[in-house]
């Protein structure tokens, strides 16, 4: 049997301890090996509750943490403006690459990673934990075989009520987008898995951002409305004003798709494709995820959600933002 692929986890914050550490744990074939955060502390506390495997597995350096021969693989979850430079870092050091979701803030970085990555001959994934739900697999399976007919429009809303603006993605120095980044990237990632093996790419981007509670540099609210190749739109909308039903609905011209409670990372919730209820066993999706990575690696191939898918989901928040500041322009010459 193949030893466990050893990873290092850069970042300790509430994804990395509440789901991608618990994870690595319960995944056959993979295994924490150390910990990467700025604080030391915080790094040697969550190498001894996630139990890390390395001798020496607490670092304040990733540099030094990636240096370590034993290393395969390194998952980042830090702001998204830093995964560049440690994705960079650890391809020089031909670690393989898993790093959460968006992929980067720019293009620029995001292709740098990519190329980073290639030419270090190692993999690069891309957290879009969504794609791992079992009942999300069911339906794609279904739509590659036409079960809806022709796909004409899909609506993704998810939201949540943000108390305060002291949240990171809420500050431009560490990510470009809240709740574009928070939720809204991995319903993006949603509409072109579902919709572009049929539809075509997504041709046409328009946005209408708000951030009328907290007044920040960063979206509170969106909604971004695309059109692909074939004719088809989508309507993605996230949100930190306010609670409501996480859903997905896609409709085509033999009927209907729709996902309630789905949206979330423990692979739960109610799916009826043409009103009949699907039924699948219970998995965490970022269980899924890590397993999928592991077997990318094993077999050397290409991660479902590579740099390249990434990177052109990263390309329509970039268009959403766009769009948004030539709304404003508009605006402002009518006044």
């Amino acid at each position: 049997m193949a030893q466990p692929l050893k990873v290092a986890i850069v970042g300790t914050g509430n994804a990395s301890d509440l789901l991608l550490g618990p994870s690595l744990r319960a995944v056959p074939g993979i295994e924490l090996h150390s910990v990467v955060s700025r604080d030391i502390e915080r790094a040697e506390h969550f190498a001894l509750v996630h139990g890390a495997s390395a001798a020496h597995s607490a670092f304040d350096d990733a540099e030094e943490c990636f240096a370590d021969p034993e290393l395969d693989a390194v998952i980042i979850a830090t702001p998204d403006a830093t995964h560049a430079a440690y994705a960079i870092a650890a391809a020089k050091a031909r670690k393989h690459v898993f790093c959460e979701k968006p992929i980067a803030t720019t293009a620029l970085d995001a292709r740098a990673m990519i190329d980073a990555c290639r030419r270090a001959k190692v993999k690069l994934a891309v957290g879009y934990h969504l794609r791992f739900h079992a009942g999300h697999r069911m339906v794609a399976d279904q739509l590659a075989v036409g079960a809806l007919g022709k796909l004409w429009h899909m609506h993704v809303q998810w939201t949540y009520n943000a108390k305060t603006n002291d949240n990171w993605r809420a500050q431009r120095d560490l990510s470009r987008w809240w709740s574009l980044a928070g939720v809204g990237t991995h319903c993006l990632d949603m509409a072109r898995w579902w919709m572009v093996p049929t539809c075509g790419e997504v041709t046409q981007v328009r946005a209408m951002i708000g951030k009328h509670r907290f007044g920040g540099p960063n979206d509170e609210h969106a909604n971004v409305l695309l059109r692909f190749e074939s004719g088809a739109t989508a309507e993605i909308t996230s949100s930190v004003l306010f609670e409501s039903q996480r859903r997905v609905e896609l409709y085509g011209e033999d009927g209907a798709a729709m996902c309630e409670s789905t949206l979330g990372p423990y692979g739960e919730g109610t799916i009826r494709m043409k009103r009949e209820a699907l039924r699948w066993e219970l998995v965490s999706p970022y269980e899924a995820e890590l397993a999928s990575f592991v077997r990318c690696i094993r077999e050397n191939r290409e991660p479902e959600v590579n740099g390249e898918e990434a990177l052109r989901n990263l390309e329509i928040l970039l268009h959403a933002g766009e769009a948004e500041h030539k709304n404003e322009a508009a605006a402002g010459n009518r006044r």
